[in-house]
This record gives structure tokens, sequence and C-alpha cells, in this order.
């Protein structure tokens, strides 16, 4: 039985009937999951930048044989003098072998291009948390374009089920007529006709609607049956082209990248230190011996001549030039579109309520071109007109409020808009 139950709800559990379930989907999609991998890499990238300001420590062994006696640590002068005169009884600290252990540290006391190194990759981190948020808009847009399609084709196809059953109704009409010697027979093929051209598009319909269910598919995993219906909330919010923010990031991110190139020719200053114990077996007495050896120091480097470090500068500045001739084509672009895009929304507002106008005229037309051909006074392929002009006219309007959506969507993106909030 539960077996039963699960087949039969699994089709309604894989169909969404409103909008925050494809929203919802989308974020766990791996459409999604692929940005969201992004933002992981950068912050991990952001995090080693920083990590190097933090000391290095090291735990080492070792095992070293010479050719000739060689000291375990260095040994002063003095010392030595001492060993050397009872050389017989003193084991000194020079073999064969020698074993060592030990631990080392080194830690940038002032090295100016980590600091702006960790600054870029705090950039390259926004950057990727922006992208993330943009690709999300996108298909954010694509599924809310596509369900209009959706519903455009639905509605279409309910336009061609009035006129073929229009045209039925007509058709049974006229084999009376046509069995009555009343009409020639040629009448009854245009109609056939008509009703074969209905069920042509309506087959391109179904097409069409594969594509557009694959689209939402591909995003969220859920294969729809039909449109979801949509109610828009708010208008598009204007402003500052917000789609571009990835890319400001990055050149910001760039513009740290120049600077700490150049910074690698500052000088730097780095502490470091050692430990090590040492054992093995002196070579005058060959009694084990052992060593504790330390030091601790700092250092300043400072590059005198580094033609590689020159390369990358100009390396690293041709990049940002690119990225910003980049953003500036991008601004213009968008500019362009914005404003072809905000212009359209009116026109197409205009054409939706011109297009509900015209339906209605169409349809009285159609009502007394219906009378005409039924008393004679009008031609099949002139009552087939009055049809098509009905379909045709409904076929603006659906395809008229498509468009509307899809213009809104666009411009949703390009603002950086909030389409959970627009549209429901």
């Amino acid at each position: 039985m539960k077996k039963i139950l699960l087949a039969l709800s699994l089709p309604y559990l894989l169909s969404a009937h409103t909008l925050p379930e494809l929203f919802s989907a989308l974020k766990s999609h791996a459409q999604t999951k692929s940005d969201e991998m992004g933002v992981k890499k950068a912050a991990i990238s952001a995090s080693q930048a920083t990590s190097e300001l933090y000391p290095k420590v090291n735990l080492f062994a070792t095992y070293d044989n010479y050719s000739d006696p060689t000291g375990m640590v260095p040994v002063a002068p003095n010392r030595l003098t001492r060993m050397i005169t009872p050389a017989d009884d003193i084991s000194q600290p020079f073999s064969y072998n020698i074993y060592k252990a030990g631990a080392n540290f080194s830690m940038p006391i002032f090295v100016k291009s980590i600091y702006t190194m960790a600054d870029e990759a705090k950039a390259m981190q926004k950057s990727a948390k922006a992208k993330k948020r943009i690709n999300m808009l996108q298909n954010e847009a694509i599924i809310v374009g596509s369900n209009a399609n959706l519903l455009y084709l639905s509605q279409l196809k309910k336009a061609l089920d009035l006129k073929e059953k229009s045209l039925l109704e007509t058709e049974k009409t006229l084999k009376i007529k046509v069995d009555n010697g009343r009409v020639p027979a040629s009448a009854l093929y245009k109609i056939n006709d008509g009703l074969n051209q209905i069920s042509i598009s309506k087959n391109n319909i179904e097409l069409q609607k594969k594509k557009a269910v694959s689209s939402i598919e591909t995003l969220t995993g859920i294969k729809l049956s039909d449109g979801i219906a949509m109610q828009e909330l708010s208008p598009v919010r204007k402003g500052a082209l917000k789609s571009l923010q990835p890319l400001q990031e990055k050149i910001k991110a760039s513009q740290l990248n120049v600077h700490a190139q150049k910074e690698k020719l500052y000088p730097s200053v780095v502490a470091h230190g050692v430990y090590s114990y040492s054992t093995a077996r002196a070579y005058n007495t060959q009694n084990n011996i052992d060593e504790n050896y330390g030091e601790i120091g700092v250092y300043v480097n400072i590059p005198l001549l580094a033609m590689s470090r020159y390369d990358a500068i100009t390396k690293s500045e041709i990049e940002l030039d690119a990225q910003r001739v980049e953003l500036q084509k991008l601004n213009d672009e968008l500019t362009s579109k914005a404003d072809m895009l905000n212009s359209s929304l009116p026109l197409l507002e205009r054409s939706i309520e011109l297009s509900q106008k015209s339906i209605k005229n169409k349809q009285k037309l159609l009502e007394i071109a219906k009378i005409n051909y039924k008393s004679g006074r009008l031609t099949t392929e002139e009552y087939l007109r009055y049809e098509d002009d009905v379909v045709d006219a409904k076929a603006k309007l659906y395809q008229a409020k498509a468009q509307k959506w899809q213009t809104v969507m666009q411009l949703a993106v390009i603002y950086a808009n909030n389409i959970e909030e627009m549209v429901k």
C-alpha cells in the first residue's frame, strides 16, 4: 500500500505549483551549488593570504654521513683547545655520522606585499559573492521568463481549442448542407483544412512548451506540466547598474594586485630561529655524545635587481587595463539595453490594452460572420479569416504579456532587484 501511495504521489512531489517552490529548488540545485563553490574557494584564498602573517613552525629530523669527521655544532676556539690537550680522554663533538632533530620557525615582521595581497583576496571574495547573487537573479529571471512562455503557449492553445470547437460546429451544419446539395463539397474541404491547420499549430505549441519546460527543469530539477500563474508585486526599482558589481570588485582586486607586485620590491624584515638536538659517536673516543644548539635572529632582505618582478608588475597593469576596458564596454551595453527595455515597457502595456480591445471587436465580428455564413451571405474563405483574426488577436495579447514579463525580468537583473520580492 505504501508503494502504491508513493507511486501515485510521485508526480505531485516532482511538480511545483508556486514560483517560491521553483526558487527554493533553484537554491539547492547544482547550478547554484557551483557558484557556492566559487565563493568558498575565494574565502579559502583570503584565509591563505592572511595566514602568511602568522609564524611558520616546522619539526625536522636528519641523518648525515660524512667522509671526514664533521662538527656537530659550531665550537668556540677556547673550548676546542681544552678538548685537544687531553685528546684521548675527552670526546670531541666531531663524527662521521650525525643524527639531528629539532624545530625551526620564521615570522614576517614587515613584508608589505602580504597585507596588500590579503586585501586583494578579500576583494576577490566580494566579487565571488556578487557573481553568485547576479547568477542567481539571472537564473530566477530565466525561470520567470520560461514560465511566462508556458502561460502564453497554454493560453494560445486554449484559443485554438475554441476555434477548433467553433469549426467543428460549423462542420456539422455544413455537412448537412453539402448532403442536401445546397453548398458545394469544396466548402467542407476548406473547413477540414482549417481544422488540420489548428492541429499543426497545436503540435508546434507542444514543441515550444517542451523547450520552456526543459529550461526550468535544467535550473530546478522540476518538470512542469503547465505554466504557473504569476502576479507582479512591485515594479522594477531603477538605479545603478548593480549587475556590474562582480567585475567592479574584481577590478579593485586587480588594483591591489598591482600594488602588491610593486611592494615585493620593498625591503622585508623577517624573524627566524632554530633549535636542534644532535647525537653522534665521537670520532676520537667512539663514545656517544649529545649537543644542543639554537639560534634566533632577524634579517632584512633588500631586492636590488629582480627583472621577473618588473615583468610581473607590467603584466598585472595590462590585466587591470583590460578589465577596465571590459567594464566600460559592459557599462555601455547595459546602459543602452536598459534604456531600450525601459522605453519598451509602456509600449508593451499599450499593446496589451489595444489587443484586449481588438479581441472584443474581433469576437463580435466573428459572431456576425457566423450568422452571415449560415445564411449564405459570406464565403467559407471570408468566414475562416474571421476565425483566424480572433486567434491572431489573442496570440498578440498573450505574446505581449509574456514579453512584458521577460522585459521586467531583464531589467531586474540589470539593476539587481530582488526578484523574489517582485513576483509570486
